[in-house]
């Protein structure tokens, strides 16, 4: 495995160690945003050596009681995951967003910037001063809405992510997408990965699935069965399936543990909280930043 990489994408900058590809985007003065980017470059030097040295731990089940890491970003991931221990759920369920979070604080350290963010393979960390908006690409698109939503510095929010059975990290559930906004990376990561795993019809025949093991003997989810198709689905199954993940977004917003998700399967779609989805393809004036 090559160490730690550094690019320029036109004005973004692209961070990539390992399994970690971070694409970051800074706005404002340009002394401040240049000086910005060489703490993020900095600090993402050391961040997965850190991870690997306590990855055995970062693998096994969380509880309510937060256990101690050394490192900041496994620190972020223990965070996020503990709230949500009344089920099974590891730190890695926070690995993404937690580095973006991660990579992020050392973007803004000391640093006055109007806007940033840090994208994590799709689970991004955001940065908003007073009276700042960013405008974010979703996925879970053809299901009657837009595919932008706009998040404004008021609303508190610091994160947003994505989960589903056709992402990059195994499900239990077979939602196609599940996007959440909360206060950080880390903790739309976590959410995301429950809600996801809702959206179930356990058992279904048309839904294929193999213990985790058998694709990465690795996985932190061991014998637990990972989707790995969805046949066609009836229109009630759809339904029953996103209802359930959505009873498990309620119960996250009404915690205060995320602001918002939106939920898709098949062609249906539920929403949890504000998630301002309608409207144009393109806000003018606005960046966009594809999470």
């Amino acid at each position: 495995m090559n160490g730690p990489q550094a690019h320029w994408l036109q004005r973004r900058l692209h961070l990539n160690h390992g399994p970690i590809d971070l694409i970051i985007e800074a706005f404002g003065d340009a002394g401040e945003c240049a000086a910005a980017y060489r703490q993020a470059v900095t600090r993402f030097q050391t961040v997965l050596t850190e991870l690997v040295g306590e990855v055995a731990e970062l693998r096994k089940p969380a509880s309510l009681d937060r256990r101690a890491f050394a490192g900041p970003a496994a620190q972020r991931m223990e965070a996020a995951v503990s709230p949500l221990a009344q089920g099974f759920i590891t730190p890695m369920a926070a690995v993404a967003g937690s580095v973006a979070d991660e990579i992020l604080a050392a973007l803004l350290a000391g640093r006055k910037l109007d806007r940033a963010y840090v994208n994590n393979g799709g689970d991004s960390a955001i940065h908003l001063g007073s009276g700042r908006s960013i405008t974010l690409a979703i996925a879970g698109t053809g299901h009657g809405l837009a595919d932008r939503i706009t998040i404004r510095a008021e609303d508190g929010i610091g994160g947003v992510a994505t989960s589903g059975w056709r992402g990059r990290s195994f499900s239990l559930g077979i939602a196609d997408a599940v996007t959440v906004l909360a206060r950080t990376g880390a903790e739309a990561d976590a959410a995301a990965t429950l809600i996801a795993n809702a959206v179930n019809l356990p058992g279904h025949p048309a839904v294929k699935r193999v213990p985790a093991r058998d694709l990465a003997p690795d996985s932190d989810l061991g014998g637990r069965l990972v989707t790995t198709s969805v046949g066609p689905l009836s229109p009630a199954d759809i339904a029953t399936a996103l209802d359930s993940g959505l009873a498990v977004a309620d119960d996250f917003r009404q915690r205060g543990l995320i602001a918002a998700a939106a939920l898709f399967l098949a062609g249906q779609s539920r929403i949890s909280g504000s998630m301002a989805l309608a409207a144009p393809n393109k806000v003018p004036g606005k960046e966009v930043a594809h999470a």
